[in-house]
């Protein structure tokens, strides 16, 4: 497949860039400084540097894509629209004709499936703590699913830096029982698998290891 990422730099998207280029795709990775991108080489990976939040800047880098993966994501607890105005700009982008399209959300505003003491203990304290960046994948979400788009959302709880585990369990609009963690690898996998994946076109998938 030919893929654009989005959030190429950071450790969910060089993981998809990384597997993805092993997998024999052609990756673009858009990213605001190469600098940033710990990827060797390639001769199958384009970069492109541009301002994920101009659609115009980040059009040429979509087009003629078979799916687009966005591995955007906030960092620290303060407010943030990260996710939903970069997501708002590539489905914008979006609008030349490519259709497939892979978003990472977070399991945490997802309740369904969930065990009393993680929805009405653990669920509230984190909501508390990251209410910001959980405000922000709420309203993603909804854009998306508002979008005339084949479009799958994938959510994630506790990424990890370990090494891929090669177990990832995953649910579609359900939390993963006991799934509190994965690696950021195996999320990763996750995400290229959806990619060519049609039987997870409109629903929201939570994976875990």
């Amino acid at each position: 497949m030919k893929l654009t990422v989005f959030g190429a730099s950071g450790g969910i998207g060089t993981e998809v860039v990384r597997q993805g280029l092993a997998a024999g795709h052609h990756i673009t990775a858009v990213v605001r400084q190469t600098s940033n991108l710990a990827v060797d080489p390639h001769p199958s990976l384009e970069v492109v540097v541009a301002d994920v939040m101009d659609p115009e800047a980040i059009a040429p880098a979509i087009v003629g894509r078979d799916a687009v993966v966005s591995a955007l994501g906030p960092r620290g607890t303060g407010p943030t629209t990260v996710m939903t105005r970069g997501t708002q700009s590539i489905m914008q982008a979006m609008e030349s004709g490519v259709r497939r399209l892979v978003v990472v959300s977070v399991a945490g505003i997802h309740s369904a499936g969930d065990d009393p003491f993680t929805r009405f203990v653990v669920k509230p304290v984190l909501g508390r703590i990251l209410r910001h960046s959980f405000a922000d994948a709420r309203e993603m979400e909804t854009q998306v699913k508002k979008a005339d788009l084949d479009a799958t959302i994938v959510c994630p709880p506790r990424l990890t830096n370990a090494s891929a585990k090669a177990k990832i369990r995953s649910k579609k609009e359900r939390t993963v029982p006991g799934g509190f963690s994965i690696t950021r690898a195996d999320a990763a996998t996750y995400l290229l698998t959806a990619a060519a994946d049609d039987t997870v076109i409109g629903s929201t998938v939570l994976i875990a290891n």
